[in-house]
């Protein structure tokens, strides 16, 4: 039974084991151990010394018990490192997955800093182009006023330049029609005249 179980203890901490079948095992052995005191205790009360066969037998089973202990220990030792290990393997997948997220992040974040920033060298070129055409058109109205003052500076110089040939002219058409109206006058009046009185018969 003891070799038995030193070869337990030493495959239980193989960590290539079985937990349940391990403890399903620990408690059958330690079931055979509680029969096998109590036949013992039995045989002893059929010796002479008690007591000394008592106690051998205490002795015997503590042993066997001291081994079950310890590979009970073991075992509860491998699951709870089994238990830390897929914890830390969850916690590692866990901030994987976060890294990769924040690295996702990072990179849209990144992507639209690029769109904004081209956006607004677009809308700054743009603006620029706006600002041209408009500077342009700015422009053209200020030469084509310029062009209608200049027009209309050189038609009134021409005003002022013409203006005594204008009045001579205009005056040399007043005196024409004032003696257009009299040539007209004056043979309307000599055709209203009164006829001259008939010749007798």
């Amino acid at each position: 039974m003891l070799a038995g179980s030193a070869g337990a203890q030493s495959g239980s901490t193989s960590g290539g084991l079985d937990p349940a079948a391990e403890r399903a095992r620990i408690a059958s052995e330690r079931q055979a151990l509680q029969v096998r005191v109590n036949s013992e205790r039995a045989a002893c009360y059929q010796k002479f010394a008690v007591e000394d066969c008592l106690s051998d037998s205490r002795r015997r089973a503590r042993v066997v018990s001291d081994d079950l202990k310890r590979q009970e220990s073991a075992l509860n030792d491998i699951e709870r490192k089994r238990r830390a290990a897929i914890e830390t393997q969850k916690l590692q997948d866990n901030a994987s997955q976060q890294r990769a997220k924040d690295q996702e992040a990072q990179r849209e974040r990144a992507a639209d800093a690029q769109k904004e920033r081209e956006q607004r060298t677009a809308d700054h070129a743009a603006s620029r182009e706006a600002m041209t055409a408009q500077e342009a058109q700015n422009q053209r109205a200020f030469a084509d006023k310029q062009q209608r003052q200049a027009r209309e500076d050189a038609s009134r110089q021409r005003e002022r330049v013409q203006a005594p040939a204008n009045v001579q002219a205009n005056d040399e058409r007043l005196d024409k029609a004032a003696k257009h109206r009299a040539d007209v006058e004056r043979r309307n009046a000599e055709r209203d005249k009164p006829r001259a009185a008939p010749l007798p018969p």
